[in-house]
């Protein structure tokens, strides 16, 4: 399928030099765009599908996340005086 889509210049300098720091076409990066643009949840995905949403093991492996206040609490509190 052909597509024709106007760019503002300002667009079309950034894809411009975007494909020569990559040595790809502006066909390909339009493309990859694209893909990975359809397929980011939908906006009415229950939360509980994104990928970025749910547990996070933390560094130590224990779940942190039913705990985020106490953790966000020992990392920014400061030295007490």
């Amino acid at each position: 399928m052909t597509l024709t889509v106007r760019l503002p210049h300002r667009v079309e300098q950034e894809l411009a030099e975007y494909c020569v720091k990559r040595k790809l076409t502006k066909s390909e990066v339009v493309k990859q765009a694209l893909d990975g643009l359809l397929r980011e949840p939908a906006l009415n995905t229950p939360a509980s599908r994104h990928p970025f949403i749910g547990g996070d093991p933390g560094s130590t492996g224990s779940d942190i996340s039913g705990n985020v206040k106490a953790a966000l609490r020992a990392k920014f509190r400061g030295p007490r005086t």
